[in-house]
């Protein structure tokens, strides 16, 4: 899987870095290197699931969805 990611020099000193296609994904570091290895691993956080995210109701209808 392939994101955009944008990575600026922070006021402070250092790097933040976001991912626009995944809202609140966002991570830092004193280095574009640290900065690209924190984001990896926010990515990861965010894409992976909640125990919370299993649990549906007998309603709900699940659909394969191919991109």
């Amino acid at each position: 899987m392939k994101f955009n990611i944008v990575l600026e020099k922070s006021e402070d000193g250092g790097y933040t870095i976001t991912v626009p296609s995944l809202p609140g994904c966002i991570s830092e570091g004193e280095s574009k290197e640290d900065a690209l290895e924190n984001i990896q691993e926010a990515i990861e956080l965010y894409l992976e699931p909640v125990e919370d995210d299993t649990i549906f109701s007998m309603e709900a209808e699940v659909l394969e969805l191919s991109l």
